[in-house]
């Protein structure tokens, strides 16, 4: 017989861990191996030798949060898979998760089909992003790449931009003519597809360009 596959729930709904606890034990090939109200319980179980295959990761918790939790594991424990289990679909949360390698995301209310089908996609080392995981990473791509066509003089004027200097200021301190710095302007209305200086500024902010 095949050992089942590992399952810890790292979740601070008691309630919830519970439901969960009994749908994957009723899973075929997978088995939950201990729960934990935080990460900070988390690590004291793995390290009392309790290691699982998968954790099923909450992000909002006490003490020690989904971020920080996965943030330790991968640090610590890079082989264990990580499958976030949230209420969010806020576009920076997921996208922190992504790139702290999770290899799933599941909302709280998915059906227990899409649970059955996170966990084995995950256990057979691929990954399982809903629709709406896919989306945020789409965009977050687009606009890294339209970033990337910028060069480092338009992106100075662009931070320079978002300040109170006007574009005489703006010129003065990067020791260029007003004329040029109207060509920076209309570049980036150009590339960026903006027609306004607030637009400038709302992208800058929004590519964390400056600090608001």
């Amino acid at each position: 017989m095949e050992a089942p596959i590992q399952i810890a729930l790292v979740d601070d709904h008691r309630l919830f861990r519970s439901g969960i606890a009994y749908l994957i034990n009723n899973f075929h090939r997978y088995s939950v191996l201990f729960e934990a109200g935080d990460g900070e319980e988390m690590i004291k179980k793995i390290q009392s030798k309790l290691k699982p295959d998968i954790i099923l990761l909450d992000i909002s918790m006490p003490k020690m949060d989904g971020i920080s939790t996965a943030r330790w594991l991968r640090t610590n424990h890079p082989d264990i898979k990580i499958i976030v289990l949230s209420m969010f679909e806020d576009a920076e949360k997921v996208l922190t998760m992504v790139r702290m390698g999770v290899k799933g995301y599941l909302l709280k209310d998915s059906e227990p089909v899409d649970f059955e089908d996170a966990l084995m996609k995950v256990a057979n080392d691929e990954i399982y992003y809903p629709d709406f995981v896919t989306r945020h990473l789409v965009h977050n791509i687009n606009i890294d790449f339209t970033l990337a066509k910028l060069n480092s003089r338009e992106i100075e004027f662009l931070k320079l931009s978002a300040t109170e200097l006007t574009y005489k200021e703006i010129a003065e301190h990067m020791c260029i003519s007003s004329r040029t710095v109207d060509g920076y302007r209309d570049q980036l209305f150009e590339k960026l597809q903006i027609k306004s200086r607030i637009g400038l500024v709302l992208y800058a902010i929004k590519n964390k360009l400056i600090d608001v």
